[in-house]
């Protein structure tokens, strides 16, 4: 199991190998690279896949998680790269996996091929939902996860009575105390990318699922619209917060033809 290495923090990836153009998936709060395994099994025979784990999450995780931001995770993000030895790539994002990718294009452009951005934005969080989040997380970090807090979180980025939705119960009631407060840290207190959007000149592909509750249409179409390459939004119909997992015929569709349209 491979793990790359910035600074102090270890991170966990997955790559299925190989000469092929190489895409990597960045998995949305709460989440890891499993979220990501339709695509890379649709995908692993025409480009090179790789998925990690971000800080805080899955294999990456840590009883002492320091304090962070997206732009130390998109640092995180290039050492995969280096890791792996890869120079250039796709990015592929989910939310919060998004944020980071907008940072990475922003901080590391040399290793930016193109962006796929699903269902993410390039705004700070909204004030309201921050104080919802720290009252959940105080919650959650003090008593444990509910079982009813388990079930809005699934139906916010899965959608209501999404078949596989306990496996990621389960993961969600496994995480310590300090990489759910650190995560949801770093998601609250993000700053406004919106503004330097115009300097990413990659191609980019935008997603959202049209039943989304964590991230209004209107967040997402701003951000695709001051993009200076992306093209018309995809949107999902039926889909919440993580369409490419609950959604992915749709969703694969879309990238395939983006990737292979790709300029060289």
């Amino acid at each position: 199991m491979p793990f790359a290495t910035n600074g102090k923090q270890k991170i966990f990836y997955e790559d299925t190998g190989g000469e092929l153009p190489v895409v990597v998936f960045s998995h949305g709060i709460l989440m890891d690279h499993a979220m990501f395994v339709p695509q890379v099994e649709a995908f692993r025979d025409r480009y090179r896949c790789i998925s990690w784990d971000e800080r805080g999450h899955g294999r990456t995780a840590t009883d002492a998680l320091a304090p962070f931001t997206y732009y130390d995770a998109s640092d995180d993000l290039v050492q995969v790269l280096h890791n792996a030895g890869v120079g250039r790539a796709v990015l592929a994002g989910m939310s919060q996996g998004g944020y980071l990718s907008l940072r990475c294009a922003l901080r590391h452009s040399p290793v930016v091929r193109a962006l796929i951005l699903i269902d993410s934005q390039a705004l700070p969080e909204d004030s309201r939902r921050v104080q919802r989040y720290q009252q959940m997380v105080g919650d959650w970090t003090a008593h444990g996860l509910s079982d009813q807090t388990a079930t809005n979180i699934a139906n916010t980025i899965l959608g209501p009575g999404w078949t596989d939705a306990e496996i990621w119960k389960k993961k969600w009631k496994a995480m310590l105390p300090v990489n759910v407060a650190g995560a949801f840290e770093t998601l609250c207190s993000r700053d406004d990318v919106s503004a330097a959007l115009r300097q990413i000149a990659v191609p980019a592909l935008v997603f959202h699922g049209e039943a989304d509750k964590a991230i209004e249409f209107q967040n997402a179409e701003a951000m695709r619209a001051m993009l200076p390459n992306a093209g018309a939004m995809v949107s999902v119909p039926g889909a919440g917060h993580a369409p490419n997992l609950t959604h992915p015929d749709i969703v694969n569709a879309a990238i395939l033809g983006f990737l292979e349209n790709l300029p060289g």
